[in-house]
């Protein structure tokens, strides 16, 4: 295949859209991108290093996107910085196993869907009406789905896994739930039960809770006694309250760490486990700083 050269006037012109907003704008530079290939990957690493902070990130996570970057290598950096957001996160964590997967097709097919719930929704709405039109469109539009008979395969715990086959865990349906949420500007929170991974709404007296394994099923605050499990009454409470990005990526880990042991991959579970440990280790750093 022969190489196509980057002149320094594409290269001014692309640099000018790193940091455009516009959904259509990125797709058309990451489609460029990929047109040009080795050149487009020798001009992202270029801005990667260089001065300018938020170009830096984003050529960073273009990297990431086109899966010119080391997966793990990207996945520990993002643990260590302490910069913690979910979406990109997670993605990472699914560069780490999949490091080609098509990260910018899932961001498309996202803001989709809360296009699509956008359409429906006709304001001033509550949050418990928009949240059952994210329903209608989240599981009966789309078809999301429990992963009930192969709960423990790893591919669920993988987003773009999840995305292109409809099914996962409580914990990545919460965390696709949410980003669609985010998209369409409502203030969702992730809650990590111990018997069950749901999402909460705390903008509305008393607060509600949807049970996104449970086809988006609305649960108020003494229903999520059952998912408590062993845990000591008079912690029960903290429970009810949202989860940090941290703590979700690393219960995700521990997901992954559990079901590739039980799939007899203890190369793959071991570096979950890392994984984990990195997420203790950089937050004692934090807190102790």
């Amino acid at each position: 295949m022969t190489e196509i050269s980057l002149s320094p006037e594409r290269a001014k012109a692309l640099l000018g859209l790193l940091d455009d907003d516009s959904p259509f704008v990125q797709k058309a530079l990451v489609e460029e991108l990929k047109r040009l290939s080795g050149s487009g990957e020798a001009f992202l690493r270029e801005i990667s290093q260089g001065l300018d902070a938020s170009l830096t990130v984003r050529a960073r996570e273009l990297l990431y996107e086109l899966g010119w970057a080391d997966g793990v290598q990207a996945f520990l950096e993002f643990i260590r910085s302490l910069k913690y957001e979910l979406e990109t996160g997670w993605f990472l964590l699914d560069r780490a196993v999949y490091p080609t997967c098509d990260i910018a097709a899932c961001h498309l097919f996202l803001d989709e869907i809360a296009e699509r719930c956008r359409e429906l929704m006709t304001p001033p709405t509550s949050a418990r009406e928009q949240c059952r039109i994210m329903n209608r469109v989240f599981f009966h539009e789309y078809g999301f789905r429990g992963a009930t008979k192969d709960f423990s395969d790893p591919e669920n715990s993988f987003l773009h896994k999840v995305v292109e086959r409809r099914r996962g865990l409580p914990i990545t349906l919460s965390v696709i739930y949410l980003l669609v949420a985010r998209r369409i500007g409502m203030e969702l929170e992730p809650i990590g039960l111990p018997g069950r991974f749901m999402v909460g709404c705390f903008t509305e007296e008393p607060p509600f809770y949807i049970d996104v394994w449970a086809g988006g099923r609305f649960r108020e605050a003494h229903e999520l006694e059952a998912f408590l499990g062993d845990s000591p009454s008079d912690q029960s409470g903290g429970y009810l309250l949202p989860v940090t990005v941290a703590e979700t990526l690393s219960r995700g880990c521990r997901n992954l760490a559990m079901h590739y042991r039980q799939a007899g991959n203890t190369e793959l579970a071991g570096l979950f486990l890392r994984f984990v440990s990195e997420f203790d280790s950089a937050l004692r750093r934090e807190a102790n700083a």
